[in-house]
């Protein structure tokens, strides 16, 4: 009998991780570098905060945020501008039977702590806490 491998709600395999965080280093040390043909990509530091993967690794979804924050819509422009030339430099550095096709995404997770920083500092907050 042949076991059911839906586990659409158990989250992320391990092999979607491991490939996730594989492409995230490269896309980081990549920009980092400033690989990419395009002056008014590499005028930007960015941070790749995470990237997730489909459970086929068909699909790759970068959470990327510039530093400062500033121009997060232009920067999403010139990531996808440069989507394939991306693309391109991931696949050689991973070994699978299909490149992924890139997504980028704002990353809003320090947006978010932010805003539960600030909930935290309420008065009637910060007492139903310490109780």
């Amino acid at each position: 009998m042949a076991k059911n491998r839906s586990h659409s709600s158990d989250g992320p395999s391990q092999r979607q991780l491991r490939v996730g965080e594989l492409i995230r280093r490269t896309l980081a040390d990549v920009l980092a570098r400033g690989d990419i043909h395009d002056p008014d990509l590499n005028r930007y530091s960015i941070t790749v905060g995470e990237v997730r993967t489909s459970p086929d690794l068909k699909v790759a979804t970068a959470f990327v945020v510039p530093l400062m924050g500033d121009g997060q819509d232009e920067l999403l422009g010139l990531l996808n501008r440069n989507r394939n030339e991306l693309r391109r430099i991931v696949a050689k550095n991973l070994t699978l039977k299909f490149s992924p096709e890139l997504r980028f995404r704002l990353d809003d997770t320090f947006d978010r702590m932010d805003d539960t920083r600030r909930i935290f500092e309420k008065d009637d907050v910060r007492r139903d806490v310490e109780n």
